[in-house]
Parts: structure tokens; C-alpha cells; sequence
């Protein structure tokens, strides 16, 4: 499976998947109910910089992660000018972003396994109701990694064809991304067969 783990020493690095599951769980509810008021969009931002400052992670991380999310944005962006107007769209899309890139961290910073192990001990309260936590959580970790996976893989064909002296738009853009969006569920799937998930 695709990850978008990258090592390093970084306090989010060192911190155990469990407790930081929660810590940023914690910030990203914070940064969801600030007012729409001034300084609230400011707070936000302020938040989501914060979490990326510190050393081993890097302002540059959070650009990558910006650029990442740009759609999610600009279509929050779009839907809330429309309905609620400029100061509040503004608002909004800036919380929005935040909590978008603060729980990129996670991914970020932790392996899968220690996620899959995380979530699985999260879970074993649900034994008792005869559910399945390795199913479960597998699921949870395919779901979280599988939007910032497909934007990896958009990037990675938007370079490709730039390298290649593609001309941009949609048309030429929608068939490749298909085909390697595809070629990931395939790889995907074969992983999971092999441990035995059916």
C-alpha cells in the first residue's frame, strides 16, 4: 500500500500513535469551533503553522500540504462564497484548510502498522459485540490514507505529463489518472488478499 509516512525525529514523529491520534483529534475539533469571527480564522491558521513549525516537520511540509488539499479548498471556498458570502467563506475555507492539514499529520508521521496496532487497541472494546477490530481498523486506515493517496497520484501524473510536454486540461489529464488510480485498487487489493482479507 501506498504510504504517505516520511521519516523522522520530529516531536510528532517520536509521540506513539494512540496519544497522538487524540492530541490531533483534539486540535482539529479546537480549530472546527472557533468563531467565524475575527480572530478566529487568524487562530486557526496560527494552529495548523504551529503544528507544522516545529523541527523535523517544516513550513515547506505545509505548503506540500496546501497544495495537496487545493481543490477540497477551493470547492469549500466556492460553496461558501455562494451561500454565505465573503467574510464568512473566507472564515470557513481557512478552518476548513487547517484541520485539513493538521490531520495530514498523522499520515505523515506514523507508519501504517503503528496505525493498523493503534486502532486495534482502540478498538478491542467492541469484541464484546463479536466485531471484527482487524477488519475494522484496516478499513478506517484504507479510508483516512486514500484521499491524500489519490492527490499523490494526480500530482504525480500533472509532473509526468508536464515532463513530457503534455498540454494541460481535464481531457488529457481524467484517462491516465484513471488508469493509475486503478493500478493502485489492483495493488491495493492483491495486498490485502495476501494477508488474508477477503
Amino acid at each position: 500500500m501506498l504510504s504517505l509516512y516520511r521519516a523522522g525525529y520530529s516531536p510528532w514523529h517520536r509521540l506513539a500513535a494512540g496519544p497522538k491520534a487524540l492530541l490531533l483529534i483534539v486540535i482539529v475539533l479546537g480549530v472546527s469551533l472557533l468563531p467565524v469571527s475575527w480572530p478566529g480564522p487568524a487562530v486557526a491558521a496560527a494552529i495548523a503553522v504551529g503544528c507544522y513549525a516545529v523541527p523535523g516537520i517544516g513550513l515547506r511540509e505545509l505548503r506540500r500540504q496546501l497544495v495537496a488539499v487545493r481543490w477540497a479548498i477551493g470547492v469549500t471556498a466556492a460553496g461558501q462564497l455562494v451561500f454565505l458570502g465573503p467574510g464568512p467563506a473566507a472564515a470557513n475555507t481557512t478552518r476548513v484548510g487547517a484541520a485539513l492539514v493538521i490531520s495530514a499529520l498523522l499520515a505523515l508521521t506514523t507508519p501504517v502498522g503503528a496505525l493498523l496496532d493503534a486502532l486495534e487497541r482502540g478498538l478491542k472494546p467492541l469484541d464484546h459485540l463479536g466485531v471484527d477490530r482487524q477488519r475494522v481498523a484496516l478499513l478506517l486506515i484504507v479510508t483516512i490514507t486514500m484521499l491524500p493517496v489519490l492527490a499523490r497520484l494526480a500530482h504525480d501524473v500533472r509532473e509526468a505529463q508536464r515532463a513530457r510536454g503534455a498540454p494541460p486540461g481535464l481531457r488529457h489529464f481524467a484517462m491516465p489518472f484513471l488508469v493509475v488510480a486503478l493500478k493502485h485498487a489492483d495493488a491495493l487489493g492483491d495486498a490485502l488478499t495476501a494477508r488474508g482479507v477477503r
